[in-house]
This record gives C-alpha cells, sequence and structure tokens, in this order.
C-alpha cells in the first residue's frame, strides 16, 4: 500500500494543474489556475521554494521537463495559447527562453520527446491542432503542424519509446538502432490516435486510430519501455473509463483494445506509468489516486487508492 509522505506547501493562489520531477528528482514544479509556476529544490522531504515563473496570462495546463542532455529548461502550456521554454541561467535563475504562439485555441498538453528520438516537444490544442517543435541547433526551434488532428481539440498527447519493443531484444534485426518516431494523441472527438513521423516526406502521418472510448478522452500515457515485445497505451475518458491498448508489433500499426482497466464513478484527468512500465498510476475528479498493477491472469488489480487529503 503506498501511503502520502509528505506535502508540499506550494503557495499557488488557486487549483493546481499538473506537478511534475526532473529526470534526477532534485526539482518540482507546479503549475496552477493563478497563471504561475513554481521550481522547488527538492531534498529528500524538504521543498525549498527556489523561483515563481510568471509570463501567462492564463491557467496552466500542464508542463514538462527538457531532458538534461539538452540543457535545464522546462516547458509549460496555458489557456493563454502559448507555449513558454524556460531556460536555467548560469546563476541558478528561471528566464523566459522561447515562446510558441502559433495556435489559435488553449494549449492543453505538452511533452517533450525521449532524448533518443531527439529535441521534439509535441503540443496539442483546443483548436484541433497539433504542432511539435523541432530544435535546429543554435537555442532555435522550427515547427511542423498536424492541422485537424482532433477535430473538436485535443486534450492529451504522449511519445512512444525510442526504441519499440519490437526491436529491443534482438540487436539482430535491422531496424535495432531504428528510432521510433512516433506519439499518441487524445481529443474531444472521443478517438486515439497514433502519429508517426515519415523521414522522406518530413511530415507527420496518422498511422492508426484507436476506438473504443464514447467521451471526451482526457489523458495518453504511451508506457516506456519494458524490454518485452508489446507496446502499451492507457487512456482515460471524461466518463471516468480508462481502456489499456496494446500492439506486438508498432510497425504494422495494428492496436487492440486489451481490455477496460476499471471503470472509475468520475472523469479520470491523468495517468502515469511508473519508469519500469508495470504500475499505472490514476487520478481523477474522486481527488484520489490509485495505483493499478496487471496480474499474471492478465487482470488490472488496484494497489494502492489514496486519498492526498487524508492524513495518515
Amino acid at each position: 500500500m503506498a501511503s502520502v509522505v509528505c506535502k508540499v506547501e506550494t503557495q499557488h493562489e488557486n487549483m493546481i494543474h499538473d506537478a511534475q520531477m526532473d529526470i534526477y528528482g532534485r526539482r518540482l514544479a507546479t503549475c496552477s489556475t493563478d497563471r504561475t509556476i513554481k521550481v522547488f529544490e527538492v531534498d529528500k522531504n524538504n521543498f525549498k521554494l527556489i523561483q515563481t515563473l510568471s509570463g501567462h496570462e492564463g491557467p496552466v495546463w500542464q508542463l514538462s521537463w527538457m531532458h538534461p542532455m539538452y540543457g535545464n529548461a522546462l516547458a509549460s502550456c496555458s489557456y493563454d495559447k502559448k507555449v513558454i521554454i524556460w531556460r536555467e541561467t548560469d546563476r541558478g535563475q528561471w528566464v523566459k527562453f522561447y515562446t510558441h504562439d502559433i495556435h489559435a485555441s488553449s494549449v492543453n498538453s505538452i511533452q517533450w520527446a525521449p532524448p533518443d528520438t531527439g529535441l521534439m516537444l509535441a503540443c496539442g490544442s483546443s483548436d484541433g491542432n497539433i504542432s511539435v517543435l523541432h530544435g535546429t541547433g543554435d537555442d532555435k526551434f522550427t515547427y511542423r503542424l498536424i492541422e485537424k488532428a482532433h477535430g473538436t481539440g485535443v486534450n492529451a498527447v504522449s511519445w512512444a519509446p525510442s526504441h519499440s519493443g519490437s526491436t529491443t531484444l534482438d540487436p539482430s534485426t535491422k531496424d535495432y538502432d531504428a528510432i521510433n518516431k512516433r506519439f499518441a494523441s487524445g481529443g474531444g472527438d472521443n478517438l486515439v490516435k497514433i502519429w508517426k513521423f515519415n523521414d522522406e516526406k518530413h511530415e507527420w502521418e496518422l498511422e492508426a486510430k484507436l476506438e473504443g472510448h464514447t467521451n471526451w478522452i482526457r489523458d495518453v500515457a504511451w508506457a516506456p519501455d519494458t524490454g518485452f515485445t508489446t507496446s502499451t497505451i492507457a487512456s482515460s475518458c471524461q466518463d471516468g473509463k480508462v481502456l489499456i491498448w496494446q500492439c506486438k508489433d508498432v510497425s504494422k500499426g495494428i492496436w487492440d483494445k486489451k481490455r477496460t482497466m476499471h471503470q472509475f464513478n468520475d472523469v479520470v484527468w491523468h495517468l502515469s506509468w511508473s519508469i519500469m512500465g508495470d504500475i499505472l498510476a490514476v487520478s481523477g475528479g474522486d481527488n484520489k489516486v490509485s495505483l493499478w498493477k496487471e496480474s499474471h491472469k492478465g487482470a488490472w488489480v488496484c494497489i494502492s487508492n489514496q486519498d492526498p487529503n487524508q492524513s495518515n
């Protein structure tokens, strides 16, 4: 059973929408309806606020840390239609480094690609489009736009592991060193979509549509590569349903809806896989966080159900 080991006084003045640790677990960033981002220094169970970042003109929905091989940077997206990349200076101060403002409506979800995939940031917007920022060197970015990715708006994006499970175990395969440039998205059209980068055309193409939800998709989460040959995606819905999708060979683009993991009593807002890809964290409108694990019989079992508002 998981338990709450500490609580962080963020000093936000309104609802918190996201909280993200960096890859080393040394920094925590939070964002809020109050239009600010808070960056904390983490030492065991102690959280020290080191800076409040102001720059957005609306609620800040989501955050994503850039992999440190590309530098110390943090991306944020907001209702103000903007994505801002913040960078830490040599003096330890966080400054606005780059603003991406091509969307016509709220930017709801962002995520940096795995480092081997390249310096890329996927951005999903309520205008129905997905933009993918590509780092070109010399601190510059260009972008490619996927128009009408989801007709009624994009709510979530999630990158695939840089190497698909089907090639991980066999170095003798011809595509063992191939980079898996794919990501999943979910939107108000009730669909999960898989996008693949065409290296010859230099554009993103729709590879698969996953149908099974009956309401807005609220989150998608592509599981980390575990060394097995099956790729796994979890998706959550406005109606409280979480579905698990699996594919034995992503190069063929054939996905199966394995089963309904669970039907919750309220909207499920966020999904997050453990680093090993075997435990799924689920949080929703009931203000609870639950952890789920697949049994040896293939059934998904709740191994922890924690209400953060309750004291231990």
